[in-house]
């Protein structure tokens, strides 16, 4: 396969991830709003724990940025994913922002 095929197989893997998690926290904020805290909630949040682990483990890169690191020299933050640059860029911060408010509200929906 050649490199610009090995890429173009990244970003769509990488796009579908993507696109799953946000199912995930769209799913997790719908559910501490409406008070839903069910096993589906505390699935997300291990899949969250899951994906924290593994940026950790990679020095908060994806593993797949590391991949297609080998494929491409573009210095754009949406090289390695179909989104556009400016949310590639900020990617991390909107959705651990996300995360905290979720976070914050289950802790709500939990005391009240």
């Amino acid at each position: 396969m050649k490199s610009e095929s090995r890429l173009i197989l990244i970003k769509v893997i990488h796009t579908i991830i993507w696109v799953f998690f946000n199912v995930v926290i769209f799913y997790m904020l719908y559910a501490v709003l409406t008070n839903k805290l069910d096993k589906w909630l505390w699935i997300g949040y291990g899949l969250f724990v899951l994906e924290g682990i593994i940026l950790l483990l990679f020095k908060f890169y994806c593993p797949l940025t590391i991949m297609a690191r080998k494929y491409s020299d573009s210095s754009k933050a949406n090289f390695d994913i179909y989104l556009p640059n400016w949310l590639a860029k900020y990617n991390k911060l909107i959705y651990t922002s996300i995360l905290v408010v979720i976070i914050i509200i289950t802790i709500y929906q939990l005391l009240k």
